[in-house]
């Protein structure tokens, strides 16, 4: 475990696309730069290289996590799927539930703008099932924000960075406030 100052703050980066360095994780390290800028200290893990013992691990230990996925049949990918399915919510017998009390960003990314509404597919199972705080609006970049598979364009960067930024600000009050850690799954 990285050793921090009572004040800093980490953010977790989640790239849930079949392939190392594809354009989700080009998002997703534009958010990421933006939470830097702002004094946390940032991860980026690819679910397909990472085994999910080591990605719950990391999630109990950031402050807010980055959640983004390659859209796939208007919805996110298996891998993510996978990840929130296998993740512990502390109901029903479980004895950990590491994504209560974070804060979250999301981010997905297609090949058409028509897919952006998954967005609120993957808001509404982070926010009602996990009880995870969840920063509006989430992203969703298609091809045209970027300029290769590496490369944000001017915009979608600057987009990306804000959104960082706000992402430390939601993980900084939620982490002050005694409730909005408390919150729990109703169901």
């Amino acid at each position: 475990m990285t050793e921090r100052s009572p004040g800093s703050l980490s953010v977790l980066g989640i790239a849930g696309g079949p392939e190392a360095g594809g354009r989700t994780s080009t998002a997703i390290a534009g958010i990421l730069s933006g939470a830097a800028a702002a004094g946390a200290a940032t991860t980026l893990v690819e679910l397909a290289f990472t085994p999910h013992s080591e990605v719950v691990a990391a999630i109990e230990t950031a402050d807010a996590v980055v959640l983004g996925s390659p859209v796939y049949r208007a919805t996110y990918s298996a891998l993510l799927k996978g990840l929130l399915e296998g993740t512990e919510r502390g109901k029903w017998g479980e004895t950990t539930a590491p994504l209560q009390g974070k804060a979250a960003a999301i981010v997905l990314t297609g090949a058409s703008a028509h897919h952006f509404l998954a967005l609120g597919d993957l808001r509404n199972v982070l926010a009602n099932f996990f009880a995870v705080q969840v920063l509006s609006p989430g992203l969703y970049f298609d091809h045209g924000g970027f300029l290769d598979r590496s490369t944000l364009t001017e915009g979608s960067a600057t987009i990306a960075a804000t959104h960082g930024s706000a992402l430390v600000d939601l993980a900084a009050a939620v982490r002050s406030s005694k409730t909005l850690s408390e919150i729990t799954p109703q169901v």
